[in-house]
């Protein structure tokens, strides 16, 4: 049987180093195989997000699958895929890319040597936490709230986010995508921080969550009344979201880094 070879990039986003940020594998396909095939691949890879993309008139079916499932929306691997298309030379010299995705079109350009992720501002409204979220995390929180996907914690201060450990067994029963820890800090640099958790997925932690500043961007809007911000994300390998704040529309900018390029062998 015919031996073909489909390419595939491993991209550090949210960073300009390498090793940090949050790592994502991109897998440029002619056409789709069958959905074993590509959770397999993902499951194969054991990142957090393996994206998939599909050549379409406007640009490109965009497809998310962390070891475990298929999901709505990812911002990191979206923005891993669009600095793979504009490294490979696949977008045809056009400044903006247009992705087709669950969650609807999503755009990414070029702007100021980063990549800009147009996405969907994301609401959140105050909700009484379900049984265990409290206590699997171990906080203290001043807010909870829930947004689409997922629930979202503020809590007093940067060193209880950090020094959180939370309880992975009781967290992956939480009924929702992921959960979210914030907290203003102190660094003259950031705004604001946070941490993300999504075991019900197969993620413990992720490093940096693009899609999580869709309703972190509300939130803190919420807050301040500002519609700009410069966010850290708070895992041990740590990255930067720059969020600006347009209407519905939440713009989401950040570094990347391509770590490693090969070649996957079916059959």
């Amino acid at each position: 049987m015919t031996q073909h070879q489909i390419r595939y990039f491993i991209v550090d986003a949210f960073t300009d180093r390498p090793f940090s940020g949050n790592p994502a594998a991109v897998v440029p396909l002619s056409a789709w195989p069958s959905d074993v095939w590509l959770q397999n691949v993902a499951m194969e890879m054991n990142l957090s997000e393996t994206a998939f993309l599909v050549p379409n008139h406007n640009g490109f079916d965009l497809r998310w699958f962390t070891p475990k499932v298929e999901v709505d929306l990812c911002g990191h691997a979206t923005l891993a895929s669009a600095f793979a298309i504009f490294h490979a030379g696949l977008h045809n010299n056009k400044p903006e890319i247009e992705f087709s995705t669950r969650s609807g079109t999503l755009r990414a350009a070029s702007h100021e040597n980063q990549i800009q992720l147009n996405f969907p501002l994301t609401p959140i409204e105050p909700v009484i936490p379900p049984e265990n979220l409290v206590e699997s995390l171990a906080v203290t929180p001043t807010f909870i709230g829930k947004s689409e996907y997922d629930y979202v914690l503020e809590v007093a201060t940067e060193n209880e986010l950090r020094s959180l450990s939370p309880n992975f067994t009781q967290l992956a029963e939480i009924d929702c995508r992921g959960i979210i820890v914030t907290s203003k800090t102190k660094a003259t640099e950031f705004d604001f921080v946070s941490r993300f958790f999504a075991p019900a997925v197969g993620v413990d932690e992720d490093p940096v969550t693009g899609s999580a500043h869709c309703c972190l961007a509300y939130h803190w809007q919420q807050r301040t009344g500002h519609d700009q911000f410069t966010a850290y994300q708070a895992s041990d390998r740590g990255g930067v979201v720059h969020v600006s704040i347009q209407q519905d529309r939440v713009l989401l900018s950040g570094n990347a880094v391509i770590v490693a390029q090969g070649d996957l062998l079916i059959r």
